[in-house]
């Protein structure tokens, strides 16, 4: 039997739906002609139900795909800023019923330390402690759902083919983005490269959601290539690494290049040996636009037309308008120190109709510690972390030594990362964190029993 050939006791279970629903709906066309369309509309979502059922792990890939192109900002564009927020909100609740769902079919998994619950414990004092003045209850719940989303997979026992799906499309994540960006800008729809300090590739998104999404679908290649040593990984990460470079966000490839090179250093594997000249030569390319860019900053070179290469050595100091954001986050946490404003206040800091949001364009904090200060204080804010690590550090101890190094580097990389950006609720924390779940989930059942 194929993957993807249902039991026969599924497929009289659909057929038995399909035929109550036929009669169901000649009976409603006859005697009651106005149910005719509410019935139809329940037929093919229950039908839709099904066949995700059936296909949880190419359903769940497809999610990764449509979650990592960030369709609300290229959206957001197209349509105007109301379509920004309800996208968001489609893609998390994508992603919470297919988690729902993995707990139906695989079994349901109390993980002790996920995040979700730390969120849930911030939110709840908040309730207790107050909220921040332009924040409702229901706004705050919300806030929790969509900030707990990300890590949703992990309550379900999940099944390998899952695991495997979900990691080999994490490596392609970008792909689709990028091409169907380039195909927009061709027809001169939306832009593929933006003008910020410099052209930057942005795709369907933002240079930095892109640069998001990049570093996970590296970091799945760099995981598969150690573990097999197949050219098409070592393929795949070069060509995300380009794409990365081409973002022009500073620390992401910073820290990428970091976690690449720290995990040829430092975790070996047996198919690693076999391929370390490639590696080397991975590490090599990855460092020729700061060697390119040091050369010609010293020759006295225009670098204004890359970002990339502009910001290495004339920029580097920049944080890109964040100075301007965090004295409003610092004055809102400084109000409320050990317990904060509640789940989702972070949102409702900078006001929308402000000169710095007016300025910038966002109204995020673009650093997750100083956000989780403002909505759980300095309590919450250490409740999260420590659930993090203990989260981290419980799913990477069953796995491989090699694998255990590269995600505890991974994770490491992004605990720097937070300093300057927003890495724990965006879209591409939802492809972060799956990919983390699956690996987390092949490790289980590879790992001997007892």
């Amino acid at each position: 039997m194929s993957a993807f050939a249902a039991p026969a006791s599924e497929v009289a279970i659909l057929r038995n739906l399909s035929l109550g629903w036929i009669v169901a709906g000649a009976a409603a066309a006859v005697l009651a002609p106005g149910l005719f369309w509410e019935l139809l509309a329940a037929t093919t979502g229950g039908a839709l139900l099904f066949v995700t059922w059936r296909h949880l792990p190419v359903v769940t890939a497809v999610w990764l795909l449509v979650a990592g192109a960030t369709l609300e900002m290229v959206l957001s564009d197209l349509i105007g800023p109301e379509a920004f927020q309800p996208v968001i909100a489609a893609v998390k609740g994508g992603g919470l019923l297919l988690a729902g769902l993995a707990v139906l079919r695989y079994g349901v998994r109390l993980d002790w330390s996920n995040p979700a619950f730390g969120w849930t414990a911030m939110f709840l004092a908040g309730l207790v402690h107050g909220l921040w003045p332009d924040l409702s209850a229901g706004e705050s719940l919300r806030s929790l759902i969509g900030s707990a989303a990300p890590f949703a997979f992990g309550f379900s026992r999940l099944s390998r083919g899952w695991a495997d799906t979900v990691i080999r499309t994490a490596r392609w994540v970008p792909l689709p983005g990028v091409a169907a960006g380039a195909v927009l800008a061709a027809i001169g729809a939306h832009p593929l490269f933006i003008d910020s300090g410099g052209a930057r590739l942005a795709g369907l998104s933002h240079p930095a959601f892109l640069a998001g999404v990049c570093q996970a679908a590296i970091y799945a290649c760099l995981i598969e290539f150690f573990r097999t040593g197949r050219r098409v990984d070592f393929g795949l990460l070069l060509i995300n690494l380009l794409l990365l470079v081409l973002t022009g966000a500073r620390a992401p490839l910073g820290l990428t290049l970091a976690v690449l090179g720290l995990s040829l250093a430092f975790a070996g594997s047996p198919a690693l040996t076999a391929h370390r000249r490639r590696l080397l030569l991975l590490c090599g390319a990855a460092l020729v636009p700061v060697l390119v860019a040091l050369v010609l900053g010293v020759l006295g070179a225009n670098l204004s037309a890359l970002r990339a290469l502009n910001v290495l050595v004339t920029d580097a100091a920049n944080l890109s308008g964040r100075q301007i954001l965090w004295p409003s986050f610092v004055e809102a946490a400084s109000q409320s120190p050990w317990f904060g404003w509640g789940v989702g206040a972070g949102n409702t800091i900078i006001p929308p109709n402000s000169e710095i949001y007016r300025l910038l364009h966002t109204s995020a904090a673009h650093n997750e510690y100083l956000r989780l200060e403002v909505e759980g204080g300095l309590l919450g804010r250490a409740l999260l972390i420590a659930s993090l690590v203990l989260w981290v550090r419980g799913h990477t101890a069953r796995l491989p030594v090699w694998e255990r190094r590269i995600m505890r580097l991974v994770f490491l990389g992004e605990a720097m990362h937070a300093f300057t950006d927003n890495v724990l609720i965006s879209t591409p924390a939802c492809v972060l964190f799956a990919f983390a779940t699956a690996v987390f989930a092949r490790g289980r059942m590879e790992a001997p029993s007892g």
